[in-house]
């Protein structure tokens, strides 16, 4: 069996980190499946789903360590071409990726205890964000 559902999202930009475990938790126990995978996907390209120990001190030193790998000031030829002054938020989400795939066993997401689904817009203003999630097994 395979099921899915969308979960729409308001963010900040500039790396906002957002915890969306219990929304992927609701989706799954919709879901009915109790043994299989997980897949969540963050719709666009400035944008990565990921996991952290979701607490501000974390989230503020991610955003940091963000910043140095790639910074809003970063010179880039997308941002030349396309005047919008982004391209650091392609690469960030290029390299985090768009999506993870976490087993489901008894119902639920496997998950360790600190371990919380984010998903982190890099683009350089608010934006409305989709992650597709879709729950695979039986």
């Amino acid at each position: 069996m395979v099921f899915g559902k969308s979960i729409s999202l308001q963010t900040k930009g500039n790396s906002d980190i957002r915890n969306i475990t219990s929304e992927v938790e609701d989706i799954i126990a919709t879901s009915n499946i109790s043994e299989g995978l997980v897949n969540v996907f963050a719709v666009g390209s400035t944008a990565s789903i990921s996991t952290i120990e979701y607490e501000p001190a974390l989230v503020a030193d991610f955003q940091d360590q963000l910043e140095k790998f790639a910074s809003r000031t970063l010179h880039s030829r997308h941002s030349q071409t396309w005047g919008d002054d982004n391209g650091y938020s392609h690469i960030r989400a290029t390299f985090m990726g768009p999506g993870l795939t976490a087993p489901v066993h008894g119902g639920r997401i496997v998950l360790g205890t600190w371990q919380q689904i984010v998903v982190i817009d890099h683009d350089n203003r608010p934006r409305s964000r989709n992650v597709f999630v879709q729950v695979m097994g039986e």
